[in-house]
């Protein structure tokens, strides 16, 4: 009978598979092999709460910039930089290597919006997923739980292109964005998104 693994080389075992992306490498294969030559439907993207037993990341406090971050209306003539989004540097030129290596991964403390509209907590991780017709997981990205939806439509968007072909974007209200929307049809995609009422606000005030 062989004698089960110590903690210490289950973890380094975990560490070597994880530096080396084993599972993605794995996951990649069976959808490029099983889908790869197939035409999907619908992809649905959406996020789902991974707890941890870790102590979340402290958040640090850094220094103002004053120079670059002035309060109040900005004088005659005038102007002040302002630094691009997230979304603006994705769709802007990065490749997907650098979008994924962007996205915060710490264990930190995330709030979501449950099925009744009430805002449920944890600590831990979020798990993006990118599902084909049937619930098939085509791309998956795991980040620290802070991190909003909305912040990984275009990786998972790219990524997914790569192992499928589809034809329908489907993702709830969270992912209402302008840059999302032009992204899903520069890759020839129909963006089928929920609309955001708060976003429909801002636009009537």
């Amino acid at each position: 009978m062989n004698a089960i693994p110590s903690q210490s080389t289950f973890s380094r075992a975990f560490a070597e598979f994880a530096d080396s992306q084993l599972a993605e490498r794995v996951h990649a294969a069976l959808i490029d092999k099983h889908l790869g030559k197939q035409l999907l439907g619908h992809i649905s993207r959406d996020s789902t709460a991974i707890t941890a037993r870790e102590k979340p990341e402290k958040k640090t406090k850094s220094a103002p910039d004053k120079a670059s971050k002035k309060r109040g209306r900005p004088r005659k003539g005038e102007q002040r930089i302002q630094e691009p989004t997230r979304l603006e540097k994705q769709i802007g030129g990065m490749s997907l290597a650098e979008m994924k290596a962007d996205l915060p991964t710490a264990c930190n403390v995330g709030t979501k919006h449950n099925s009744k509209g009430y805002k449920t907590s944890w600590i831990g991780y979020k798990l993006h997923i990118d599902a084909g017709d049937g619930g098939i997981p085509v791309s998956c990205l795991l980040t620290s739980a802070s991190l909003h939806d909305s912040q990984v439509a275009i990786p998972l968007a790219e990524m997914t292109s790569q192992r499928v072909s589809y034809c329908y974007d489907l993702m709830d209200a969270a992912y209402d964005a302008p840059l999302i929307k032009q992204h899903s049809q520069a890759l020839g995609h129909v963006p089928l998104i929920d609309e955001n009422p708060r976003r429909k606000e801002r636009k009537a005030e």
